[in-house]
């Protein structure tokens, strides 16, 4: 797998309170294992919102590479979607691949994709290149740059079944089922 780096563009303030770049740098809090065709590059996290402006998310960024944002918190993350084998057999690896990442209890066993998961969290996903398959429990739903998939604490997996890379950019919001939602007036 070719894994493309991202550059992350920091700005911030100077002594004097103009604005200026505090880094710009490729991301290096990367998660990718030789047997699979997925690398995910965290980019930036914070712990609450609302956030401290002047909060340097990538310090924040914790080891080992966690799958979910902390409790109450945010995480940007990029997604390379390698093309799939044609068949994925091995339905031991999805656990593994989900114990690395310290969530394990994510992992959904018995589903129809090895890397089915579900998160306690709304999760924004942006499609930049390619096109992807997301995996629900009973359907398929063929997304490609462009378009918006806005993934609400459900089962799910993804499965780039083309001939090219996909990159879809995650903004993962802690969540839980039980939060009560504002009114609506």
């Amino acid at each position: 797998m070719d894994i493309r780096p991202v550059r992350v563009v920091v700005t911030g303030h100077d002594a004097d309170g103009k604005a200026h770049v505090t880094s710009d740098e490729e991301s290096k809090e990367i998660f990718h294992r030789d047997h699979r065709p997925v690398a995910l590059t965290d980019l930036w996290q914070i712990p609450s919102v609302p956030a401290p402006i002047d909060f340097d998310g990538r310090l924040a960024l914790t080891q080992p590479f966690t799958l979910s944002p902390d409790r109450g918190g945010v995480k940007l993350r990029i997604v390379q979607f390698d093309p799939e084998p044609k068949h994925t057999t091995d339905r031991s690896d999805g656990h593994n691949v989900f114990t690395e990442m310290g969530a394990s209890d994510e992992h959904v066993t018995d589903a129809r994709h090895p890397y089915m998961h579900r998160t306690e969290t709304v999760d924004f996903g942006i499609v930049l290149q390619g096109s992807i398959t997301m995996l629900l429990d009973h359907e398929d739903v063929h997304v490609s740059a462009g378009d918006v998939v806005i993934q609400r604490g459900t089962n799910h997996a993804w499965s780039n079944r083309g001939s090219e890379p996909c990159l879809i950019a995650f903004v993962l919001v802690d969540a839980a089922q039980d939060a009560l939602a504002p009114e609506h007036t």
